[in-house]
């Protein structure tokens, strides 16, 4: 048998993938050894080569900017059929990258756990579980941000988190008269403001807060605007990006404020074009 995996081997391994996917999101136990023995039986592979090849679908996740698999540590060096069945599977369950059901109603209760933010990679210095260059050819392919930005429930999932986190911070800090007026910009007032939620310091000073959620880990690239960018640097003072990651397990974020170039890198993707 060659070496390379057929496109049929990939999609039956990449769908008993996803099964332990879902069990572990959802806190569900699951038997990777058994899981490993059923597959041999209908792929004729050994347990060591699906053992990799499952190593090899976290990497393909971690570079699409999915949640994957802890217990398959993230395994570079395979064939680029595994990243289109990959793709195969997830264009064809558009519902898994709908935000999941237990962080919406979690962040709709009174008593809403803390969101832990913490400071951005690039103070961390944290290197990449794989090789960055490797992580970003296969999210160009999949165009990660483009597909959460264009993930609406995901992505007010994401400011209903940051909307309650920066409430009960007041609260807690008594000023209960600031939580009572943060507001949800983004629902209440629309688009277009270059921020999502409007709140305050403990001092009353205000925090423009613009989100930005994904499923992914914490490096996965987003899309900011030119209004967005602008704002930013109009309210040096007042402006405050959070990105949310990892949210489809137990969401985390780091904040950054301007200016965003001390953080991110900023790469133009579109060009307005007026005809002559």
């Amino acid at each position: 048998m060659s070496d390379a995996w057929s496109d049929t081997e990939i999609d039956l391994i990449v769908a008993d993938y996803f099964a332990m996917l879902w069990d572990e999101l959802g806190g569900k136990a699951f038997n990777k050894a058994e899981h490993n023995r059923a597959l041999q039986g209908v792929v004729s592979r050994s347990r060591g080569s699906i053992e990799f090849k499952h190593q090899n679908i976290s990497a393909v996740l971690l570079g699409l900017g999915q949640p994957w698999i802890e217990g398959y540590k993230p395994a570079a060096n395979f064939q680029n059929a595994l990243v289109d069945g990959v793709l195969r599977w997830l264009d064809s369950k558009p519902e898994w990258l709908a935000p999941k059901q237990h962080l919406i109603k979690q962040s709709r209760v009174t008593e809403t756990p803390a969101l832990w933010i913490g400071p951005p990679p690039t103070q961390r210095n944290e290197p990449p579980p794989i090789d960055p260059d490797f992580i970003a050819a296969i999210g160009r392919k999949y165009d990660v941000a483009e597909r959460d930005a264009r993930n609406r429930a995901l992505g007010k999932a994401g400011e209903e988190i940051v909307l309650q986190h920066e409430q009960n911070n007041l609260r807690q800090a008594g000023r209960d008269d600031l939580a009572d007026r943060v507001r949800w910009t983004a629902v209440q007032d629309g688009d277009g403001y270059g921020y999502d939620v409007a709140s305050f310091e403990t001092d009353g000073r205000e925090r423009l807060i613009e989100v930005k959620t994904t499923n992914g880990w914490e490096r996965t690239p987003f899309h900011i605007s030119r209004n967005e960018l602008a704002v930013a640097d109009a309210r040096r003072d007042d402006w405050h990006l959070v990105r949310i990651w990892n949210f489809a397990r137990e969401p985390k974020a780091f904040a950054i404020r301007p200016p965003l170039e001390e953080h991110v890198e900023l790469t133009a993707t579109s060009f307005l074009a007026r005809p002559n």
